[in-house]
């Protein structure tokens, strides 16, 4: 049961980062169209808020808490790899599924181009720092 609490405090640390990384994206406008935030409230048919709380949700509980459980059989050499693997194959979802059901058409290409690599490169970022602070949190427990 551990390494779910490792995983969501995981998931949790690398959503913040995310979060960070996607408000200065918009802040120096660098596609302020890609706004997942408000795409997952408009799926919702709710409040930026909700919006907000949904995607700490998601990144906490389902990326983080599904690292976690599904990490040995996760592909890659190390926890950061393991989480970089994790982080695409949860873009690759997000491209296939939800950026289809937010109107953003399969990939997000109805945003142009750019959408999908950008999305990419952050879960990227997500996935690494998923994997690390995971690696951080299981050898503290590890210790103790």
């Amino acid at each position: 049961m551990d390494h779910i609490k490792s995983g969501m405090i995981a998931g949790f640390a690398a959503t913040v980062v995310l979060s960070v990384m996607m408000i200065l994206k918009t802040a120096v406008g660098i596609m302020p169209e890609l706004d997942v935030i408000h795409m997952i409230a408009g799926m919702l048919g709710a409040s930026v808020f909700a919006g907000w709380v949904a995607h700490f949700v998601l990144g906490t509980v389902v990326w983080g808490g599904g690292f976690a459980v599904l990490n040995s059989a996760i592909p890659g050499q190390g926890q950061i790899a393991k989480g970089i693997a994790f982080g695409v194959a949860a873009w690759l979802l997000m491209m296939i599924a939800v950026m289809p059901m937010a109107g953003a058409g399969f990939f997000g290409l109805n945003m142009g181009i750019a959408a999908p690599v950008m999305t990419l490169m952050l879960h990227i970022v997500f996935g690494a720092v998923l994997g690390w602070v995971y690696m951080k949190q299981t050898q503290k427990s590890a210790l103790a």
